[in-house]
């Protein structure tokens, strides 16, 4: 195997739910990837989600072809990723802010 081989996996980072007192349920789900995944231009595959009811209200997430955007209360924007910290800081400020 060469040594540049090794280095093709995806590594798994964060990989949690959080369950509150009020009944939401937070899911955070963080992935380093070996390349990026297009047209994002970091190597992270992420999916986070505050649920309320059944129901999930806010979601950040990426895709091939689409890139990094958010979801809230059914609307999409895009999101400008810049590290996984700074994307989980995001996704708890707008959980914060969010109203139904």
């Amino acid at each position: 195997m060469k040594m540049h081989e090794t280095n093709l996996k995806s590594v798994s980072l964060v990989n949690r739910c959080e369950r509150r007192d009020d009944g939401s349920m937070i899911q955070f789900v963080i992935w380093k990837l070996p390349i990026a995944l297009l047209p994002c231009q970091h190597q992270f595959k992420y999916r986070l989600a505050y649920i309320v009811d059944g129901i999930c209200v806010i979601r950040y997430d990426n895709e091939r072809g689409k890139g990094d955007h958010k979801h809230i209360n059914g609307q999409e924007e895009r999101y400008l990723f810049s590290t996984p910290e700074q994307l989980i800081k995001d996704f708890r400020t707008d959980i914060l802010k969010w109203q139904p």
